[in-house]
């Protein structure tokens, strides 16, 4: 059998200004796709219509080029691409069931969630639902008691318990448009990522998302997780923390993030 070349991507969201965190683990990203002598790809997860703007897009662009990031052919825009075939096939392998649960109540929005707002076990309320229509909020249907596992390439065995580290998820929501866990694993899927790179913070995530990728019967790719950058305090470094962006940088006459200051992993 041939085997799969290496596949990697820069995946930013523009919601804000990208700051220096956003950008060592871009450079860990490709730093391994050259590694393995693969393939590097950009793609705008630009799903969320109330923060993505277009000037965030420009800016994404221009600060990548600055800190010497370069990629293969266009970028992919998640705004572009159709979901409504995976949401289909989930409806129809009856993984996913319409919820009428608030937004408060789901403490997840379209963009990747972080620390501190991570979604809270989903108590069922709605499992028992039937019927709705793709102008529905949709959950994914865990498994309770399913024990999970992955390796990270960089942390080593991760393992959960489904129904006990995270419930039911949201995979569509009713202005029409796909959650993060949905959204990711189908856009991945597609471009043929081998390995995706990101931010520990995503560990949890991981977990759903090879329930969607089981569900769709699609190729789960390998996981990389990144150490996140922290300021002095030992915060994550965060767009909406108001940290250094890049442009900041830039307009200070800083040099741009550097291979070097990324921690030492394996």
């Amino acid at each position: 059998m041939k085997p799969i070349s290496y596949r990697g991507r820069l995946a930013p969201s523009p919601t804000g200004y990208l700051h220096a965190g956003h950008a060592l683990t871009f450079l860990r990203a490709a730093q391994r796709a050259r590694s393995a002598n693969g393939t590097l790809l950009l793609r705008i997860d630009d799903l969320d219509r109330a923060r993505c703007k277009p000037e965030y897009v420009a800016a994404a662009l221009e600060d990548l080029h600055w800190c010497g990031l370069e990629w293969e052919g266009d970028p992919v825009y998640q705004s572009a691409q159709d979901y409504s075939e995976a949401w289909s096939r989930l409806q129809e392998a009856g993984a996913i069931y319409p919820c009428v649960c608030s937004r408060k109540e789901v403490l997840t929005a379209i963009g990747a969630p972080h620390g501190g707002e991570e979604e809270a076990i989903y108590p069922g309320t709605c499992r028992g639902r039937t019927g709705g229509t793709a102008a529905s909020n949709w959950r994914f249907r865990v498994p309770d008691g399913e024990k999970l596992t992955f390796f990270d390439q960089r942390i080593g065995w991760q393992r959960a318990v489904a129904g006990r580290d995270f419930g039911d998820f949201l995979v569509w929501r009713k202005d029409g448009l796909p959650a993060y866990e949905l959204a990711v694993v189908v856009d991945d899927a597609a471009m043929e990522i081998s390995e995706v790179v990101r931010g520990e913070d995503l560990v949890r995530s991981t977990f759903r998302q090879l329930l969607v990728y089981r569900a769709l019967g699609l190729t789960t790719p390998a996981f990389f997780h990144a150490p996140l950058v922290r300021d002095e305090s030992g915060a994550r470094m965060a767009k909406r923390s108001g940290g250094f962006t890049l442009r900041e940088m830039r307009a200070a006459g800083l040099p741009p993030p550097r291979l070097e200051e990324l921690p030492e992993v394996a």
